[in-house]
C-alpha cells in the first residue's frame, strides 16, 4: 500500500476492481490468468523495473505468492479464533528483505497456484455462519472472512492489471 494512501483509502481502490465479479471465480482464474502473462517471456525482462520506484512482473509474482502466505495464515488465524488480532505487514519491506528481485517468476507463480488452491478448498469447506467470523486487522480494523475474500479478488486484478501494462510497456519499447 503506497505510504500517502490510507487504510480506508486501500481498500476502496482495490474492491473497486473487484465490484460486481464473482471473488471466488477471481481467485480461481488467477493462477492460470498469471502463467498466461508470463509465457514466452525471458525471466529477464520479467526481472526488469518499469521504473526505479515501481516492482517488476517477477517482484509482483513473488508478492503475490508471499501474499497468499499472510492470507491463508490469517483465515486460520480467524477461523480458529474469531476476533483475534491480524497483524499487518510491509510489503515493500518484504520486496527488499526477502530478495524478490532474484526470485524465479515461474517458480512464484508455481508457488502461488499451489498456496491458492489450498485456500479455496478451504473457503470452500466453509459453513455459512463463519463467512462473518472476523479477526482486527492491525491498520484497517474489523474485517471478516467474506470482506477478506472480496479484498483479495480485487488485489488480484490490481496486480493482474499491473502485470499487463508492464508487459504492454515492453512490447511497445
Amino acid at each position: 500500500m503506497p505510504t500517502t494512501e490510507t487504510a480506508q483509502q486501500y481498500i476502496q481502490r482495490i474492491m473497486a476492481h473487484s465490484e460486481g465479479k464473482q471473488p471466488l471465480a477471481v481467485q480461481a482464474a488467477t493462477a492460470k490468468k498469471l502463467q498466461r502473462a508470463i509465457r514466452g517471456v525471458t525471466t529477464s525482462k520479467l526481472r526488469k523495473r518499469p521504473a526505479p520506484n515501481k516492482w517488476s512482473v517477477s517482484e509482483i509474482a513473488a508478492h503475490l505468492a508471499d501474499a497468499e502466505i499472510a492470507i491463508g495464515w490469517r483465515l486460520r488465524l480467524i477461523l480458529g479464533a474469531p476476533g483475534t488480532p491480524v497483524a499487518a505487514f510491509d510489503q515493500d519491506s518484504w520486496v527488499t528483505s526477502l530478495h524478490y528481485e532474484k526470485h524465479d517468476p515461474r517458480k512464484s507463480v508455481a508457488q502461488f497456484r499451489a498456496l491458492r488452491e489450498a485456500n479455496l478448498a478451504l473457503l470452500k469447506s466453509l459453513r455459512p455462519e463463519q463467512w462473518k467470523h472476523y479477526g482486527m486487522h492491525a491498520e484497517r480494523g474489523q474485517e471478516t472472512i467474506e470482506h477478506i475474500v472480496r479484498l483479495i479478488a480485487g488485489h488480484d486484478l490490481n496486480h493482474l492489471q499491473q502485470i499487463d501494462r508492464i508487459l504492454s510497456q515492453k512490447k511497445s519499447n
